[in-house]
């Protein structure tokens, strides 16, 4: 009886053993890869603690003869259901089904109704009918369509649909250009004659402005949810070509919808992100999106990412685009839990896309969804895959399309008839996509605006104008500055001790404020404090931007984690002054501060820089968002960069802030003179995207020529001939130059060089005799 006993306990504790196994290393064969090609991850082996065939039962102590012997099954395992005992041979195959595929082990736990199933086919039927439609229409035109992922488009509904019955009303989704065509005409439900019209190379743009390709045009839509037959706000965020750019946008997004919705839990806003395996992969702008994500007042309490994974980048193939195992190992620095499922499988695709709504929806956390697939085409249509994937790309062709594969599969269930297939099959062909088509055809003008991610309806008209372009006065009497200056002074909280330093800081104000005089930190407080009295939010973000010189946020010497806000205690019903620490980022803090300023022509949305240049590690914001972002999607964002600049000694890094950059991308034109109506000024600034260094001050200049008529016209500046105002300045009047010398680095790091340019610079310029017989 002991022996026996002992030999039970053995195995119980050897078959335990492997479940334990099966858990952490069941992924490595799981069945990923719709080509049968490739290993889930990059690493090729599978592991020899694995029961995958019947020789290496002895791994385990086991034998076949005990396959058929019943076992203890862990209290930590569902595979058993009801049942407390199973035969080892039921145990194996129950893993292989859970662990090594999806990961859900319940059994019968991916039980779907006819109903879930025809409605799966349904949509299958939109996504592949819509992309073989463009196909056959427009053969030779770029779309990036979704072939070898049609799952998309049910697995977003699937989303979409659960988060809508947990309440959610808004959803903001990013997503590269692969697919999108089909996510704005299946999904956010474009209307489909004006995605077709934008083939059409005749078509004359209406609005100002370049436009952009239609692969990365976005969509702002409301409508009825016809699952839960709520309401829902869908928005997809246009986006460059810099595939994952469009992340800390979204996220930003999200968080100023929440911020004005009250929406404290992001119980009614949301974001969905979708990714390429690649950029998932290679683009930094992903850590530092996800390293926002439980950050306070970036933190948008979840976000569901799906990877769509070709398994390839444009050419490149996984092994030479990354490191890690799999594509989504980043999502692990957040804890992220990561659902690998083949997308040749749509109902596991489906089951997989209810628990991450339903993950994120209960615990507001992030959760991804990594889609296996594969390119059917290129990286677009034009291009030939086989010159560098040839041995894919044969299995490719001969891959079996997902619709006739699920069909097939339903109709052999009984779920439909093939001749129910053909009506839907027709449907969509016939009375949605032609009828469509015909009517696009009546499209003569393209309206960029008919795109707009993010509309500001009260600030501008339907055709696209402001609706005023009257500069307010700005002004404000001596009372409300007085109060700001005194609240400024001051701690609004009693028994709140503040470090000695600031004592002092305090006590300056309050004599500045007495003899009506301000430093900038008075004035910014001055500034910001009178648009939070017309309750207009002000968010300032960055890295330290709460610094303690500034007194945004006082510090309890004494207590830990207490602080105050004292703009936050100016009048009783004042708008809220939001300040913030980033973290160390600029590329994802600003593109998060752009979305948030997106949402409301009524806030104030700073992001401020440690030194001016600091921003080039951001430049993709500033060149594909900010600087273009009107004149490509019509988009409207009133983002202010707060960027030090001074020749001061600081160095090659902590000096200019590179403003000749900024002066290139505006729109200004070197060649026109500005004519001086009753509205010019703001003409000028509607035309322009920078503010404060251009546009070019024609009218201020113009005044005092007039008035100095005999005087010789000189411009001086700080920064190398090369660099800073002068060449923006120079097609715009003659001029005599005075400053440093052209130089690659901004500015020199030796502080003896630094005295002795800036001492011949001065004399220069202050030494009418330098300039005697200089031509003009």
């Amino acid at each position: 009886m002991f022996n026996l006993l002992g030999i039970l306990v053995r195995f119980v504790s050897h078959v335990s053993h492997w479940f334990i196994f099966v858990w952490l290393r069941g992924h490595h064969v799981a069945r990923l890869d719709p080509l049968g090609i490739l290993t889930a991850d990059l690493d090729s082996f599978v592991p020899s603690d694995l029961i995958t065939s019947i020789d290496k039962l002895g791994s385990y102590s086991l034998e076949e003869s005990d396959l058929d012997k019943s076992f203890q099954l862990p209290l930590t395992t569902s595979i058993g259901g009801n049942e407390s005992t199973l035969p080892l041979r039921e145990i194996i195959h129950r893993l292989e089904v859970g662990r090594c595929w999806i990961k859900f082990e319940t059994p019968g736990i991916m039980t779907f109704s006819d109903r879930e199933k025809r409605t799966l086919l349904a949509r299958l039927v939109c996504s592949t009918q819509f992309e073989d439609f463009l196909a056959r229409k427009w053969s030779s035109e770029k779309r990036f369509g979704l072939e070898g992922c049609e799952v998309l488009i049910p697995a977003l509904k699937m989303i979409i649909n659960k988060s809508s019955e947990a309440g959610i009303e808004s959803v903001i989704m990013g997503m590269p250009h692969r697919g999108r065509l089909n996510v704005l005409a299946n999904v956010v439900r474009k209307d489909l004659d004006q995605i077709f019209c934008q083939f059409d190379p005749k078509l004359e743009a209406a609005d100002e402005g370049s436009g952009d390709v239609k692969y990365h045009l976005g969509m702002y839509h409301e409508r009825i949810n016809r699952e839960t037959d709520k309401n829902i706000t869908l928005s997809l965020m246009a986006n460059p070509s810099h595939l994952v750019a469009v992340d800390p946008v979204v996220q930003g997004k999200t968080k100023a919808e929440q911020f004005y919705r009250g929406d404290t839990e992001g119980r009614r806003v949301m974001s969905i992100l979708m990714h390429g395996d690649a950029a998932f992969a290679g683009q930094g702008v992903v850590y530092e999106t996800f390293h926002l994500s439980e950050l306070p007042s970036y933190t948008t309490h979840g976000t569901i990412h799906v990877v769509v994974n070709n398994q390839i980048g444009f050419t490149t193939d996984s092994r030479m685009a990354r490191s890690s195992p799999y594509s989504t190992d980043v999502a692990r620095v957040v804890n992220a839990p990561i659902f690998h499922v083949n997308a040749d499988d749509p109902e596991a695709v489906m089951y997989v896309c209810k628990v991450a709504a339903e993950w994120r929806n209960t615990f507001n956390k992030d959760v991804v969804i990594d889609l296996v697939c594969y390119r059917r085409f290129g990286h677009n249509e034009m291009d030939e895959p086989m010159f560098t994937q040839p041995l894919m790309y044969k299995q490719i062709r001969k891959q079996e399309h997902l619709l006739k594969k699920y069909a097939d599969k339903l109709i052999s269930e009984g779920v439909v008839t093939l001749q129910e297939l053909e009506v839907c099959v027709s449907l969509y062909e016939n009375l949605i996509t032609v009828r469509r088509y015909t009517s696009s055809k009546d499209e003569k003008i393209l309206h960029i605006r008919h795109w707009l991610d993010s509309p500001w309806p009260d600030f501008f008209k339907p055709d696209g104008e402001p609706k005023s372009m009257s500069c307010p006065p700005t002004g404000l009497n001596e009372e409300v500055l007085r109060h700001i200056g005194e609240v400024a002074s001051s701690i609004p909280l009693k028994d709140f001790a503040i470090h000695s330093g600031l004592s002092r800081i305090l006590r300056g104000r309050a004599d500045m404020v007495a003899k009506h005089t301000v430093d900038w930190a008075l004035a910014e407080y001055m500034a910001f404090g009178s648009l939070l009295k017309d309750s207009i939010h002000v968010r300032l973000s960055g890295q330290d931007s709460p610094s303690p010189c500034l007194d945004h946020v006082l510090h309890d010497q004494e207590v830990d984690k207490r602080f105050c806000v004292p703009m936050n205690h100016l009048w009783p019903n004042q708008a809220l002054y939001t300040v913030r620490n980033s973290s160390l980022s600029e590329y994802g803090v600003l593109g998060f501060e752009l979305g948030f300023a997106m949402v409301s022509p009524n806030a104030l949305v700073c992001w401020e820089a440690q030194f001016g240049n600091f921003h080039n590690t951001a430049q993709c914001i500033i060149d594909q968002f900010i600087s273009a972002g009107q004149a490509k999607w019509v988009r409207h964002n009133g983002i202010v960069l707060l960027l030090p600049h001074g020749m001061e000694g600081m160095g090659p890094e902590h000096s200019s802030a590179r403003p000749e950059r900024f002066l290139q991308m505006s729109k200004d034109d070197p060649d026109r003179y500005q004519e001086f109506t009753g509205d010019c000024e703001v003409q000028q600034l509607y035309e322009c995207n920078w503010i404060v260094i251009s546009p070019f001050p024609f009218d201020l200049i113009k005044a005092k020529v007039e008035k100095y008529s005999n005087a010789e016209l000189i411009w001086c500046q700080e920064e190398h001939k090369n660099m800073g105002y002068y060449d923006y300045v120079r097609p715009r009047f003659l001029i005599v130059y005075v400053d440093r010398d052209p130089a690659a680095a901004p500015a020199t790091g030796n502080k003896f060089t630094h005295l002795a340019e800036l001492k011949r610079f001065l004399d220069t310029a202050f030494n009418l005799e330098a300039f005697k017989g200089r031509s003009f």
